[in-house]
C-alpha cells in the first residue's frame, strides 16, 4: 500500500493546479490527509482500509477515504484524486464495499452501477452497470449482485416489476445471468454450492417481504425460500456456519429483530431457526462473539436510542448490553456502520451524524475502549473494506 500512500502525496500536491484543469465545470476537491496518534498498528498483514461513504441520495457526493494503517495517516476522498478523469467521480449513493482478490468493488446505488478498483493503488479498472444495485458477494470468478430491479421483460401477478440477482463474470466484468428472487433483496451469503438472499420488500410495505430466496449456483435458479421475518436486511455467516439475519420491521408495531439458521449439512434444509429477540442494525464478528448495533425510536424521549450490544454465537445468547466500556458510546450521534478489524479485533464504529454534515470513525480497543477518532470523513461513513499487503 505504500505506492498508493506515495500517489496520494504527490498528487496532493498537484490537485489545486493541474488536476483542476481536467474537469472545469467539475473541479476535483483533493485528497486531504490526517496523522493520526495511535492509530499505526499493522496486525496479521492488514496494511490499511478503505471506507465507502454513502453519501446523501441525488446529491452525487459518494467518496472514498483510505486509512494506511503504516504511518497513521487517514486520506479521504481518494478516489476523485487518483482518478481525476472520471466524470462524475465515484457516483450517486454508495451501498456496499468488498475487497476480493487484488480489486475493490464498491457498489453505487443510485448511479446503478459496480466500480471495480485495483486495491493496491485505489485506480479505476472499470463497471458493471446494473439497475439498482445493493450487494455483493463472490465466489470463485463470479460476483454475485442484488438489485431490486430485474432487465428481464416481466411483471408478476401483482404487477410488479420482480427483483433480481445478478451474476457477473471477474475476468470480463460482464453480466453472465440473472435470477428472479423475492422483492428488494439486500445482502447474500455463499455455502454449501448455494446463494442465500435477504428479501426485504421494501417496496412493497405495508406487505413486507418475510423470506430468504435460496438459489443453487450450478443451475442459477431459486430452489427454496425460507421464511424468518419481516423486512430482512443483513445477511451473514459465522466461522461455525451459523447463518445470522435482521430484519427491520415495520418501523411500527413490529420491532426489528435478529434471526439465527442452523443449516442440516448433508440435505443444506433448515435444522434450526429462531431469533434473539433484540434490535439489530448492523453486525460484525470477532471470534465466538457477535458485535451489533441497534436504532430503536424512543417515544418517551422522542430520539433515536443506539444501543451497542455483544452476543455468543455459539450458545446464541446476549453476552452484554454494551460492547463500548468506557461511556464514550455517548459521543456517537448516529451509528451508520461497524466493522472489526480481522487479526486485532479493534472496532470500528461509523457515525453519520445529523445526515448533513460530515461523519466520524471511531476506533475502539477490543475491550471497549477508544483508541482513536478521525476529525471528519465523508458524507455518511457506511462501508469498510480491509486490505492486505
Amino acid at each position: 500500500m505504500n505506492h498508493l500512500y506515495r500517489s496520494l502525496l504527490l498528487l496532493s500536491i498537484l490537485s489545486l493546479g493541474v488536476l483542476s484543469s481536467c474537469r472545469d465545470d467539475d473541479p476535483i476537491v483533493p485528497a486531504e490527509s490526517e496523522e493520526i496518534a495511535n492509530s499505526s498498528q499493522v496486525s496479521g498483514g492488514v496494511v490499511g482500509f478503505y471506507l465507502l461513504n454513502e453519501g446523501n441520495y441525488q446529491a452525487n457526493n459518494s467518496s472514498l477515504d483510505y486509512m494506511n494503517l503504516v504511518s497513521g495517516t487517514y486520506t479521504r476522498n481518494i478516489y476523485a484524486t487518483v482518478n481525476p478523469n472520471v466524470v462524475k467521480e465515484l457516483g450517486d449513493t454508495g451501498n456496499d464495499l468488498q475487497a476480493y482478490g487484488s480489486r475493490l468493488y464498491a457498489v453505487i446505488n443510485s448511479s446503478n452501477k459496480v466500480e471495480v478498483l485495483d486495491a493496491q493503488s485505489g485506480k479505476r479498472i472499470g463497471q458493471v452497470n446494473i439497475p439498482n444495485c445493493r450487494y455483493i458477494c463472490f465466489d470463485g470468478d463470479n460476483a454475485y449482485v442484488s438489485s431490486y430491479v430485474s432487465t428481464l421483460d416481466t411483471r408478476d401477478a401483482q404487477g410488479q416489476v420482480p427483483s433480481a440477482v445478478y451474476r457477473v463474470n471477474l475476468n470480463t466484468l460482464t453480466i453472465t445471468g440473472q435470477v428472479i428472487v423475492g422483492y428488494q433483496p439486500e445482502e447474500m451469503v455463499i455455502t454449501g454450492g448455494r446463494l442465500y438472499v435477504a428479501n426485504s420488500g421494501g417496496y412493497v410495505k405495508p406487505h413486507y417481504e418475510r423470506t430468504i430466496s435460496v438459489v443453487d449456483l450450478k443451475s442459477f435458479t431459486e430452489v427454496d425460500k425460507i421464511e424468518v421475518g419481516m423486512n430482512l436486511h443483513r445477511l451473514r455467516m459465522d466461522h461455525n456456519g451459523r447463518l445470522w439475519v435482521t430484519s427491520r420491521g415495520n418501523y411500527g408495531n413490529v420491532p426489528s429483530n435478529l434471526y439465527y439458521i442452523d443449516l442440516d449439512p448433508t440435505t443444506q434444509k433448515v435444522a434450526k431457526l429462531d431469533s434473539l429477540n433484540i434490535p439489530c442494525a448492523e453486525m460484525a464478528f470477532y471470534g465466538d462473539k457477535l458485535y451489533y448495533y441497534s436504532s430503536v425510536w424512543d417515544n418517551e424521549a422522542q430520539k433515536m436510542k443506539t444501543g451497542f450490544g455483544l452476543v455468543d454465537i455459539k450458545a446464541a445468547k446476549p453476552l452484554a448490553e454494551s460492547f463500548i466500556t468506557d461511556g464514550t458510546d455517548a459521543n456517537i450521534q448516529t451509528a451508520y456502520g461497524l466493522a472489526i478489524h480481522p487479526a486485532s479485533g479493534d472496532i470500528y464504529i461509523m457515525d453519520a451524524k445529523d445526515f448533513v454534515s460530515s461523519g466520524t470513525l471511531y476506533c475502539y480497543t477490543p475491550d471497549g475502549k477508544l483508541k482513536w477518532q478521525t476529525r471528519r470523513t465523508g458524507m455518511l461513513p457506511a462501508h469498510i473494506a480491509f486490505v492486505k499487503q
